[in-house]
């Protein structure tokens, strides 16, 4: 019994003291949400930050695309936003010879894309409306302020709600 108890009282100071650490990340990550901010990343370097007023001003586009959830019929519905090669080129950054770009919510799901997929004209989207409308805050019971929306995924399993990053590898 007392080694039960002191595996439970070390196990509960390890998840305090990450707590404790991860507490300035999770205000960052707030901040970003609140602030509608995309930082895209090179090998684990800022190399650029969008935050909306400069998203509105590349070529946006309304496109329907099937959302497809578990146990749910699909249902198709109308987005509005930009492709992701569009945000890469506003910032003048080339993927070169990189092979991914991993995008990042900010509740920690993560998907990795190839770089063909997402360079792929008409495939791969930051959105930020849908039905005419924004997509809201993780908070106020929205999927955004952005996600990313993969046209040509069979399923809806690599779309990204609350995307706050992107990184190229």
């Amino acid at each position: 019994m007392k080694k039960i108890v002191i595996i439970l009282l070390i196990i509960a100071s390890v998840m305090a003291v990450a707590a404790y650490l991860n507490r300035g990340d999770i205000a960052s990550k707030a901040k970003l949400q609140e602030d509608a901010i995309i930082i895209v990343k090179s090998e684990d370097k800022e190399v650029g930050r969008l935050d909306f007023s400069v998203i509105k001003e590349l070529e946006a586009k309304e496109f329907p695309a099937t959302l497809k959830s578990s146990g749910k019929d699909p249902v198709e519905l109308t987005y509005k936003g930009v492709e992701v090669r569009m945000l890469f080129e506003k910032l003048g950054f080339s993927a070169g010879d990189k092979k991914q770009i991993i995008a990042k919510a900010v509740d920690g799901y993560t998907v990795a894309l190839s770089v063909e997929e997402v360079m792929a004209v008409d495939n791969v989207y930051l959105v930020y409306e849908r039905e005419g409308e924004p997509l809201g805050r993780k908070e106020d019971g929205g999927s955004g302020p952005y996600q990313l929306v993969i046209r040509q995924d069979a399923f809806g399993q690599r779309w990204v709600k609350f995307l706050m990053e992107l990184e190229v590898k």
